[in-house]
């Protein structure tokens, strides 16, 4: 059983990956960014369609993926 410092610990290592590379979009294109987010969510819908159907959820990410970013990439004209 994790003691409330382990705990505590482990939620500070579960923020920093999720914020920390978060800094690293600062200086994306507009493209780039549309590509980032569309992938992202491409994923997380992926992964839902996935699981829901009795699929895989993690070959539902990785297509789901793999289309939102190109999605992305393709709708996101313009430089800023």
């Amino acid at each position: 059983m994790a003691t409330f410092a382990t705990r505590g610990l482990l939620r500070l290592a579960l923020a920093s990956a999720l914020i920390i590379p978060l800094a690293a979009c600062e200086g994306l294109s507009r493209r780039e960014q549309r590509a980032l987010s569309g992938g992202a969510i491409g994923a997380a819908g992926g992964a839902a369609v996935g699981a829901l159907t009795g699929g895989s959820a993690v070959t539902g990410a990785l297509i789901g993926g793999a289309g939102g970013a190109a999605v992305g990439a393709l709708t996101g004209g313009g430089r800023r």
